[in-house]
């Protein structure tokens, strides 16, 4: 009696066992499929890279001073720029998130950061930020500072307006992971006027 119950106690087990593998083989199965049929509709898709262009950028102060001599001199800088975003995917939505603006020169950056707020882009929309960017007494290393002196003598300068941010697709119902993203625009701006010179084309890395 003792070794049927045993031999019946073990089946019990083997069953057991065999339902769970068949689960974990389903799930597995699944996830599989929706992995593939994910890759795939990226794959058929392609989802093409937002298009960034500065659109405007208002350069009302742009001066380079010294404390001492001692001291090494300071940047003050108040800009405003007007960039645009746009989505130029057919089937493809994207959530852009934690964007960063800020102004580099020669590499430096120059400009406080400003966050600017997420957003979403359906099918070929654009979005448009306006934000101000200002630089406030900002230390410039000694390699930039007769750079500096010379564009002001020269009346134009070459700045940097970067974006840092993440982006996610989204196609019908799918969201996907998230993306860096690194958006460069060239600002030459004159300094007499203080605007820049037409539309600007960005570079995108995503």
């Amino acid at each position: 009696m003792f070794d049927f119950l045993k031999s019946h106690h073990c089946y019990e087990d083997d069953d057991r066992r065999k339902l769970i593998r068949r689960i974990l083989f389903s799930i597995l199965a699944l996830a599989s499929l929706v992995l593939f049929v994910i890759i795939l509709i990226l794959i058929i898709l392609r989802p093409a890279k937002p298009r960034f262009t500065l659109r405007d950028a208002s350069l009302y102060t742009f001066n380079l001073s010294s404390s001492g001599e001692l001291l090494s001199p300071t940047l003050n800088l108040t800009m405003q720029i007007t960039l645009s975003a746009h989505n130029p995917n057919d089937q493809i939505g994207v959530f852009y998130r934690s964007l960063d603006v800020y102004v580099s020169y020669r590499g430096q950056q120059v400009s406080l950061t400003v966050a600017l707020p997420p957003s979403y882009q359906d099918h070929h929309d654009i979005t448009v930020w306006s934000p101000y960017l200002y630089g406030i007494a900002v230390p410039v290393p000694p390699y930039d500072v007769d750079a500096l002196r010379e564009d002001q003598n020269t009346g134009a300068v070459m700045l940097k307006v970067v974006v840092e941010g993440s982006v996610k697709w989204k196609v019908a119902s799918w969201v996907s992971g998230t993306y860096h993203m690194h958006v460069n625009c060239p600002a030459y701006i004159r300094l007499a006027g203080g605007r820049i010179d037409g539309i600007q084309s960005c570079g995108v890395d995503v």
